[in-house]
């Protein structure tokens, strides 16, 4: 798989086979297609001893102002921790 910017845009070429496409730079949400998102980060947790998580790091993820407003309002709600995963480490213990 190669990639070249071009402007706002990447044109991928798949050495394999031998498709093209053009992906947008600018993220958009996934499910209504709005450009108007929050980037905010997400926590990356392990599993220590027992049932202990630790949080090692986070990653940034992007957010609909629409779609994920109820996600939003609890990230904002808890400032300046992360968002916590959907699933731990731990579940299904």
């Amino acid at each position: 798989m190669r990639g070249e910017r071009r402007g706002d845009d990447i044109e991928l070429n798949c050495d394999t086979c031998g498709n093209r496409w053009t992906r947008s730079l600018r993220p958009v949400c996934g499910k209504c297609g709005s450009e108007d998102l929050q980037t905010v980060p997400l926590a990356i947790v392990e599993k220590g001893r027992g049932t202990q998580l630790s949080v090692v790091g986070t990653r940034p993820i992007d957010l609909c102002s629409d779609c994920d407003a109820a996600v939003l309002a609890n990230y904002h709600r808890n400032r300046p921790n992360p968002l916590m995963p959907d699933e731990l480490p731990t579940a299904g213990m």
